[in-house]
């Protein structure tokens, strides 16, 4: 993938359920979307809990939270911003984000 290209995002209507609740399934996804609700972040900057995990694992990670419309993966410079799309899930499911992370924080 070259790092400028645009990649798709579903629209606020697009965002499913239960595409957020598998995204946010995974430890290690979870993860990712507590650091990016500090405010955006660039994705060199995302720290996963495994270190040792692969470059590829990590890409499909942020492509899954991208997909379900958790994220976006955006281009800026020669890297990627990563943001927390909060306005459109919280549009869509008001507190759950909040109670997701909450959960989180307290298990975590």
């Amino acid at each position: 993938m070259v790092s400028g290209q645009t990649l798709s995002h579903p629209s606020r209507d697009e965002i499913r359920l239960a595409d957020v609740l598998f995204a946010l399934s995974d430890p290690e996804r979870l993860a990712i979307v507590r650091q990016v609700a500090d405010g955006p972040l660039d994705m060199a900057e995302c720290v996963l809990t495994n270190p040792d995990m692969p470059k590829s694992t990590k890409s499909h990670l942020m492509k899954t939270l991208r997909e379900a419309g958790l994220i976006r993966n955006e281009p800026q410079g020669r890297g990627r911003r990563l943001t927390l799309r909060r306005e459109d899930l919280d549009a869509r499911f008001p507190g759950l984000l909040d109670s997701v992370l909450h959960a989180a924080s307290v298990a975590g």
